[in-house]
């Protein structure tokens, strides 16, 4: 079978044929009566051929950090979701955290085996930087903003500063801090740079020195929280990058005794499900995730039609979720 027998048994120009396969524009009447044919033959187009011939291979690249992660889930939730419409096909790649591992995956679609790249990272070194300048395929970076690159990110310094000021609010006194590694951007930097501006603005600046480094994890949430009790006493505040780093914190701080939210606030970041079941839920920031990877895909599809006006980045809106103000 070809694209000749097709044509023939459909009763349409090879053209249309042509176009059918290449999602391009045929009426109705000419997709139904191919569809048709395609359904009862079994036919499919040779990949292979359609790549020499186009110079497209109709893949994307999708590099995440972990699966295992609820803001990423979402994030390719979002990328699926337009291109399963585009007549793209997804290549997701892993790293498990390791931007080395990054690296190699920028490198592996640097050599067009895909048509486009989503890079949703975490640190960007200056090899990270250099490839991406020099990519041969174009790149959306999703979840972190990276001057002079194609990005969709979230307006972490805000959402952080006006959780801890929801704290300051309610009345709370000693405030302090789990955060990720200052090397991650978003989560890392802005996020802490928004607690420590925020408690400033507070008049409480001397806020900013209680803080501590946790990984991604609950586990690593729960450890972290006892170091932090250990080093400032008297505190009835903690806000978190993640939501995840603030239940591993629930649960220390339900295990030493200490009730929450009555004697320490307890607030994480995501809206993740396991905040909304925990009780009662925990205080949080909701960031669109989701939206994030469609708005990428959305990008990235602009700039392979070299569209006028493509955009270059968006940034994100939040809200507050509080359920004690429901």
């Amino acid at each position: 079978m070809n694209i000749a027998d097709i044509s023939r048994m459909a009763g349409v120009s090879r053209a249309a044929v042509s176009r059918y396969f290449n999602n391009g524009y045929i009426s109705e009447e000419k997709r139904e009566a191919i569809r048709r044919v395609v359904e009862e033959t079994g036919y499919r187009p040779s990949v292979q051929a359609q790549t020499l011939r186009t110079k497209k291979t109709r893949m994307i690249g999708v590099i995440v950090p972990k699966v295992a992660s609820e803001s990423i889930g979402k994030v390719v939730e979002g990328i699926l979701s337009v291109l399963n419409k585009s007549g793209y096909q997804a290549l997701l790649a892993v790293t498990q955290n390791d931007p080395q591992k990054e690296l190699e995956y920028l490198s592996a679609f640097h050599g067009k085996q895909v048509d486009g790249v989503i890079l949703s990272g975490t640190v960007f070194t200056p090899e990270h930087k250099r490839m991406l300048k020099n990519s041969s395929v174009p790149v959306v970076i999703a979840g972190q903003y990276l001057a002079g690159q194609c990005a969709v990110y979230h307006d972490d310094y805000h959402a952080t500063y006006d959780l801890t000021r929801v704290f300051l609010g309610k009345g709370r006194r000693k405030l302090g801090y789990i955060g990720a590694i200052p090397q991650d951007k978003a989560v890392g930097a802005e996020r802490y740079r928004g607690f420590c501006d925020a408690v400033r603005d507070g008049g409480h600046p001397e806020f900013a020195a209680n803080c501590v480094t946790a990984d991604f994890s609950v586990a690593s949430g729960h450890e972290k929280a006892g170091e932090l009790l250990a080093k400032c006493k008297d505190l009835d505040g903690v806000v978190c990058a993640t939501d995840s780093m603030a239940v591993g914190a629930v649960q220390y701080l339900r295990e030493q005794g200490i009730r929450v939210p009555e004697q320490i606030l307890v607030a994480g970041q995501g809206d993740y499900e396991m905040a909304r079941v925990m009780g009662p839920p925990l205080v949080t920031v909701h960031y669109y995730y989701e939206k994030c990877g469609e708005v990428a895909v959305q990008m990235l599809m602009d700039l392979l039609g070299h569209r006028e006006g493509a955009m270059k980045e968006v940034k994100l809106g939040y809200y507050i979720v509080d359920p004690m103000q429901v």
